[in-house]
């Protein structure tokens, strides 16, 4: 069916990112949390870095904690709030996230080579009336 179909084909797409990936030494998790921390104007909070990635606080903890232990990031006390924490990637952070973006910008050209704009445009329209369905269910 479409919906196991698709569901396969991300799938798919996030096992060969890992895969490729997988030279860096960091698993989706972190990842994923680097590049949200790199994407902020401002240092985020702990709090809003987990609404920002899709996760609970105490598993953005655990991955904060193995991120710290590589050196990669480091929390910050907030003067005015004892129990927040401000997040900043350290410098071996930044040409790892350039690694990863280059990673993930070459898989997404090779799994849109041969799709022009106009193709990709009724997809895209296709799959947001498909979430529309389903959110009204």
């Amino acid at each position: 069916t479409l919906s196991s179909s698709s569901a396969a084909s991300d799938v798919y797409k996030r096992q060969e990112l890992d895969r490729r990936l997988a030279g860096l030494g960091l698993s989706q998790a972190r990842w994923l949390v680097l590049l949200h921390i790199g994407r902020f104007a401002e240092l985020p909070t702990q709090r809003e870095l987990a609404q920002s990635v899709g996760v609970e606080g105490p598993t953005l903890a655990r991955l904060l904690d193995s991120l710290e232990a590589q050196g990669l990031v480091v929390r910050h006390a907030v003067p005015e709030d004892r129990r927040a924490k401000k997040i900043a990637l350290c410098p071996p952070a930044k040409p790892l996230i350039e690694k990863i973006e280059a990673i993930s910008t070459q898989l997404r050209e090779e799994l849109f080579a041969g799709i022009d704009q106009e193709e990709l445009r009724i997809c895209q329209q296709v799959h947001a009336r498909i979430l529309g369905n389903l959110e009204r269910r």
